[in-house]
């Protein structure tokens, strides 16, 4: 592949398809449904795989143009986008460990060209230590094995899913505790829960599991490390790319609602003078407004989604800034489609709308980690040091 500068997206995700996405959305959207339809086509095109590299039969691509198509894919279905992040995760994260020597996670890669779908089972109710702890037990098995007991919530794609990637805390072993990384199949001792009737991003079907003694098995164990910040090169990789591709996909939000906004303002004609609303100099300075908040965020994601691909190596900023574009993106999104229904007017508010969809959509981002409190208290942290005991 070669410089992102001559990579188009819509060659992997051309109009037509996009197109079909975006009809189906506000179909998944009110039946509160998976979007089988559109997984199966993304799947027909190795989209579950432009992370793997091309000599492992994957797609050969980085985080940087893996950044672009999720936009591209947010601005036509943002749940289908935000569903198959979380299997991107995984292999970006897998990628990311193999650019650097390590093979742990090569399973991951050969199985997302073998169709397997992996989901990111991480949060907990109540756990706002994330990666670095667990209320989930990881029971130590003799051969080799853990079995995992506890409950995870928003495990989106849990239709389809066939391995989750989770974590839990082991407290029996001698060197205990250790939080344990691994991946368990989809058995009898998961239980997903029918429990996913939301406000927005409906069709990512995030819905409850309950692990049950689900037994990820020795060759399935990838880490175990101390509880706390750790810089282990998983714990580095799962954090980076997933704030990356998280803020992608909101950003993918927020340059539809501009282009509906800019649509509608043209279509829109004012009783009062007769002229398009687009020569309205009060909706000409808010959709300005509006793509002044929008247009850091490309570049920003670009640049920080190089230097994981460049294998440039982290400094004290690089969690904050992880963090912060995570933060960035998503209030911006939602400032930006908030704009976007005061443009469009009254008929926005309508459920038929599709800025009424962007803006339950949209909220969604504010409870992905890092939450405000968690972005501001990292970047805190990188330019003021530590809290003193």
């Amino acid at each position: 592949m070669g410089p992102v500068s001559d990579f188009d997206p819509a060659e992997i995700l051309p109009d037509d398809l996009l197109e079909r996405f975006r009809s189906r959305a506000a179909v998944h959207d009110r039946e509160n449904s998976f979007p089988v339809d559109d997984l199966a086509e993304l799947t027909e095109r190795g989209y579950l795989a432009i992370l793997v590299p091309r000599e492992l039969g994957g797609g050969g691509l980085g985080l940087a143009e893996a950044s672009l198509l999720q936009q591209r894919l947010a601005t036509a279905a943002p749940a289908t986008a935000l569903a198959v992040n979380m299997h991107l995760i995984w292999t970006g994260v897998a990628k990311v460990l193999e650019d650097r020597g390590s093979r742990d996670l090569r399973f991951v890669l050969h199985g997302a060209v073998a169709g397997e779908v992996f989901a990111f089972g991480i949060s907990e109710a109540g756990n706002d230590l994330v990666l670095f702890g667990s209320d989930t037990d990881a029971s130590p098995r003799p051969d080799g094995s853990y079995a995992f007991t506890g409950t995870k919530i928003f495990t989106t794609l849990a239709p389809v899913w066939t391995q989750l990637g989770l974590h839990g805390l082991d407290t029996t072993s001698p060197d205990a505790p250790r939080i344990v990384y691994a991946f368990v199949p989809r058995t009898g001792d998961v239980v997903t829960r029918d429990d996913w009737d939301t406000l927005g991003m409906r069709a990512t079907q995030s819905r409850t599991t309950e692990l049950h003694g689900a037994t990820a098995p020795p060759d399935r164990i990838v880490r175990r490390v101390d509880p706390g910040p750790n810089p282990d090169p998983l714990v580095f990789g799962i954090f980076s790319v997933f704030e990356l591709l998280l803020a992608s996909v909101y950003t993918g939000i927020a340059r539809r609602a501009i282009d509906l906004a800019v649509e509608i303002a043209n279509a829109r004609r004012s009783k009062k003078t007769g002229r398009a609303y687009s020569q309205d100099p009060d909706i000409r300075w808010r959709i300005a407004d509006m793509a002044l908040a929008y247009d850091a965020l490309p570049l920003q994601l670009a640049g920080l989604c190089g230097a994981l691909d460049d294998l440039t190596p982290p400094d004290g900023f690089w969690f904050s800034q992880m963090s912060g574009v995570k933060h960035r993106a998503v209030t911006m999104a939602k400032r930006v489609v908030d704009e976007a229904m005061l443009v469009a007017g009254g008929s926005s508010y309508f459920t038929r709308s599709e800025l009424s969809r962007l803006y339950r959509d949209v909220l969604a981002g504010l409870y992905h980690p890092s939450d405000p409190e968690s972005a501001h208290a990292t970047v805190a942290t990188a330019w003021l040091g530590p809290v003193e005991d």
